[in-house]
């Protein structure tokens, strides 16, 4: 076996950062300290993937401005192999390829201690409130690490994170042999698609406004299509299902008409899963549409550590799902530009990014 050669305590690294208050990254040189926390590991980034949130930082929106501490690396979406582990790490060794859960949590408060992680009240998140992954080498605590197959193609790895949001939200609700409603195709919401059909549901239908994800919904195997611009959802979803509606919706739009619309085409006793973060007020019939029909509301934050984690495992081992086409576009890390205006454009699945 080949001795690894020791780390110098400061190494010098490519990385995209946050620097100015204004829209835009930058890439640039930057200095990374090698000295670790007693349960901090150094990972080595193969890929990373490109995801809303940093696109939100890089046009600094509004919650960008009020969210992100300058100057910032960005990125959470990972897939890399640990290189150097501190003193107390025992979950992982260097060697393992893994991926990041992105919400550090505080294991201490009433959330965590009932095996609700997801929803700890001092969650901080990789990229966004510590410095992040598009970067040749990150540091996370051992705890974010989630080890994977060596066998599967790592490059891909990266867009667990994403999945693992996708998971959380359609397989709360039972699909197989359902009919289902994935209602906005961004990259997360393709990831629904695909996951629906991998677990076997009867019927899914594809909402969303822009025709390259329309297509790419349709390839991953959306039974029906709906472009919400050009035609009726509501008449079109009772019309494909017999006037019975859809057993369970994942929202990924965040979109107020579409949500308050779904309401109305959920069957009684049927589930939503909401994803989307809408930016208005939501106005619903919630005697009719909510408590005489029965119907189940599920609000969904990140993924539930670890069992998200290992649904998604299984789902990829059993290779029903379609990693290589929910991927749609790679570009080295310098690129990051090229790779932002794809994301506006919204042409696009999952972007990877390769340091």
């Amino acid at each position: 076996m080949t001795k690894r050669k020791e780390l110098p305590e400061t190494i010098t690294m490519m990385a995209v950062t946050k620097e100015k208050p204004e829209p835009g990254f930058t890439y640039k040189k930057k200095q990374l300290s090698t000295l670790l926390e007693d349960n901090e590991v150094l990972i080595k980034v193969l890929s990373a993937s490109f995801c809303g949130t940093d696109y939100h930082i890089y046009t600094w929106d509004s919650w960008s401005q009020h969210r992100i501490k300058l100057p910032l690396t960005v990125g959470h979406e990972l897939c890399g192999e640990i290189i150097k582990i501190g003193k107390k790490v025992s979950r992982v060794q260097i060697g393992d390829v893994v991926s990041a859960e992105t919400h550090i949590i505080c294991n201490e408060c009433e959330f965590c201690l009932r095996n609700e992680g997801h929803i700890c009240k001092n969650t901080k998140i990789i990229g966004v409130d510590t410095d992040g992954c598009f970067a040749e080498y990150v540091k996370i605590p051992e705890a974010n690490c989630f080890v994977n197959d060596k066998n599967q193609d790592l490059l891909l790895l990266s867009i667990q994170e994403p999945l693992g949001n996708a998971v959380h939200t359609m397989m709360h609700f039972p699909l197989k042999d359902k009919t289902v409603a994935v209602l906005g195709c961004g990259p997360i919401g393709l990831m629904g698609v695909d996951i629906a059909q991998a677990v076997g549901a009867k019927q899914i239908i594809a909402i969303e406004v822009n025709e390259y994800r329309r297509n790419l919904a349709k390839k991953l195997g959306a039974t029906d299509i709906i472009n919400p611009i050009t035609q009726d959802v509501y008449q079109e979803i009772m019309r494909i299902t017999d006037n019975a509606g859809v057993d369970v919706i994942g929202e990924f739009s965040g979109n107020k008409i579409a949500i308050e619309q779904a309401f109305k085409y959920l069957k009684p006793g049927g589930g939503i899963s909401m994803l989307g973060i809408p930016s208005e007020p939501i106005e619903l019939d919630f005697a009719n549409d909510v408590v005489f029909k029965g119907v189940h509301i599920y609000g969904v934050v990140g993924r539930r550590i670890y069992e998200t984690w290992d649904q998604m495992k299984a789902l990829i081992a059993s290779k029903k799902l379609h990693l290589d086409q929910l991927v749609t576009h790679r570009f080295p890390l310098s690129s990051i530009k090229e790779a932002a205006d794809l994301m506006g454009s919204r042409n696009c699945g999952k972007i990877i990014l390769i340091p």
